[in-house]
């Protein structure tokens, strides 16, 4: 009978529980078989979930609840994943842990011991899903160290160099407690021959890489001979977890402790000198001269029962639950799985928003093009009524963007109405202008030609600014189709470039022709003309006057001649403020619109089609990125809405 079932009813954390559970006064066989069908039936569904989602690979996509074991160089770690896992991992001087080792722990019933080591190599050819995985599969324990070794040596290097690619040990025995924990490399402080300078500050690195996570339970490991107060390892953790929430401190080697010393390292265990929300636990792991004797873990554990039952000063942490490995097993299951359940709704969310993102993120680059010439052709029609739809909606003003079109174009067309409000002159000097250009004319006539040569002038400036809308609004114009075309054909950069051409084509025609018809505007604008109803309709407003038709022998001599002037030229401006406008509409949206829609769909015929839709290899890379996490993002999802 192994250490977990021979005490299931004899450790006080054990009765505890079965207290808890209303197990008392069943016989010592009932309560053992209670014990265990509680813990399968009530921890192991979430240890086996968060497994489950670290499998799927989606633990460097979201924060998955763990435990992190970290501690300085020497600080006996690896002793006490050995005791809890019954496994002999890599131990010795200088850094031992070099890549991030995550344990899982599967109590399996019927099976004596196997164990799956699996890891990303860096020298294995990816498979057709973009998998490196190299797995390991044995049952024999003795060889758990050699595997560890081997793996950590291909990915950080042989020697004394670290890596956070992550190694997984997964352990199936009827006779382990059913956790998972992260084991990472110990703290140090002054490099050794062959380490890099800053050696120290990678393994820190790495370490808070994980302990910053609100995920994460940190499981310090502190030796009992040194102060507890100047421990890097516990400091680190202190500074993400000020308030000890999910800090768990194991103190380790109390056989080493000075004389003199038990009492205070009593008052650090019992949470009275740094206090921690979830505590500390002392434990006596198999030192290197008991493995030297060939001592076996089982021996070990007894060992350390004996040890703590006949203490003078730390017995008393038996019944308080603060003392031995099967203590600290079922503390840490238990502290392991409430933060799994305080962590799910949290974690199911971050899973939700991700398989949204992705999906969307797929729509981009999803498809490719089949490779059968009438299948792509159809793609390539596809592809093209696409763009001419999203095209022909942006110049109809349809297409609703973070960048809208419209609205960019409205604010220049405002600024040139502006700009017309503004030239806008009382026409003080047409009277001395009369004076001086007075012809043949008796006095008391005006002259007319004067009349028009001052309009004439006054409207030709407005050209150069008329040609700068247009100049302004092309610009507009040509980034928005140009932005339709990267991102419709993005994933083809054949035809994208082809489309780039005829866009940039189009438009300088377009342009040309639209500048030519501004151009007529303003030939036209030289001939001083407007119907007499719309003259004495903006006179009026102008002078506050009530002019008619019937007075207009008298209007020469009544009204003001710069009145008049100001008349025609409101008149003027007011087909002018929409007449451009109106023209860089016509011309160069929607005309452009329906030359490009016309010249892109005769790519159809006559062209290489395969060469149109020949893909970059980034965006097939992309693509196979992104159905791969997809995949491990869905698969994720059904497991937690299989559990929640």
């Amino acid at each position: 009978m192994t250490w977990w079932q021979k005490e299931a009813s004899a450790i006080e954390p054990e009765k505890e529980i079965i207290k808890q559970h209303g197990l008392r006064g069943r016989t010592r066989k009932g309560m053992e078989g209670e014990f265990h069908h509680h813990l399968d039936e009530n921890i192991r569904p979430y240890i086996d979930l968060i497994d489950t989602l670290r499998s799927v690979g989606v633990q460097n996509e979201v924060s998955l609840p763990t435990i992190v074991v970290i501690g300085d160089q020497s600080s006996g770690k690896s002793s006490v994943l050995e005791a809890l896992s019954g496994v002999a991992l890599p131990r010795g001087s200088g850094i031992v842990t070099r890549c991030p080792l995550e344990l899982r722990l599967r109590k399996v019933t019927g099976v004596k011991w196997k164990a799956v080591l699996t890891y990303r190599s860096v020298k294995s050819r990816p498979d057709k899903q973009g998998n490196n995985l190299k797995t390991f599969e044995f049952e024999d324990s003795s060889i758990v160290e050699k595997h560890v070794t081997d793996a950590q040596n291909e990915l950080a290097g042989k020697g004394v160099g670290i890596c956070d690619d992550l190694i997984t040990l997964e352990v199936m025995s009827k006779d382990v407690c059913d956790l998972t924990l992260i084991d990472l490399p110990g703290i140090v402080r002054v490099p050794v021959a062959g380490q890099p300078e800053d050696v120290g500050d990678q393994i820190k690195r790495l370490i808070m890489k994980y302990i910053m996570k609100r995920e994460t339970i940190n499981l310090v490991v502190v030796p009992c001979n040194i102060d507890i107060a100047t421990t890097e390892a516990l400091r680190m953790a202190q500074n993400v977890d000020p308030e000890g929430i999910r800090t768990v401190a194991i103190l380790t080697k109390p056989d080493l402790i000075d004389k003199g010393t038990e009492k205070g390292i009593l008052k650090v265990v019992q949470n009275k000198v740094i206090h921690l929300r979830k505590g500390y636990t002392m434990v006596k792991c198999r030192g290197q001269q008991q493995i030297n004797d060939r001592i076996t873990l089982e021996e070990a554990l007894e060992e350390e029962k004996e040890f703590f039952q006949n203490h003078d000063t730390f017995r008393c942490l038996l019944s308080e639950n603060k003392a031995t490995i099967k203590c600290l097993a079922v503390k840490l299951t238990k502290d392991l799985v409430d933060h799994i359940k305080n962590s799910l709704q949290r974690v199911d969310d971050q899973v939700k928003k991700l398989l949204w993102d992705v999906k969307n993120e797929l729509k981009e680059c999803e498809g490719g093009p089949p490779q059968d010439p009438k299948g792509a052709k159809q793609f390539l029609i596809k592809t093209i009524k696409k763009f001419n739809d999203i095209v022909t909606s942006m110049s109809s003003g349809e297409l609703m963007l973070n960048e809208n079109l419209f609205a960019e174009l409205r604010g220049e067309f405002k600024k040139w109405n502006d700009h017309l409000e503004q030239k806008k002159s009382p026409f003080n000097y047409s009277k001395e202008l009369m004076k001086k250009n007075r012809g043949r004319e008796l006095h008391g006539f005006s002259n007319y030609k004067l009349f028009e040569t001052i309009l004439q002038d006054h409207v030709a400036q407005l050209k150069e600014p008329a040609i700068n809308l247009l100049h302004k609004a092309n610009g507009i114009i040509a980034k928005h189709l140009t932005d339709r075309v990267s991102q419709c054909f993005r994933n083809y950069p054949a035809l994208q470039s082809i489309a780039m051409g005829k866009a940039e084509n189009i438009q300088s025609r377009q342009q040309y022709k639209t500048e030519q018809r501004i151009s007529e505007q303003f030939d036209m604008e030289n001939i001083i003309y407007t119907q007499d109803s719309v003259f004495l309709k903006t006179l009026n407003e102008i002078t506050n006057e009530r002019y008619s038709e019937e007075e207009l022998p008298l209007i020469d001599k009544a009204c003001k001649y710069s009145h008049m002037l100001e008349t025609y030229y409101e008149i003027v401006a007011q087909r002018l403020t929409d007449q451009l406008p109106l023209m860089i509409i016509h011309f160069m949206l929607k005309q452009t619109a329906e030359i490009m829609s016309i010249e892109m769909l005769s790519l159809v015929d006559g062209t290489n089609v395969s060469k149109l839709l020949f893909e970059d290899t980034e965006v097939s890379r992309k693509r196979t990125e992104l159905r791969a996490r997809l995949k491990r993002l869905t698969d994720a999802q059904e497991a937690l809405n299989n559990f929640i």
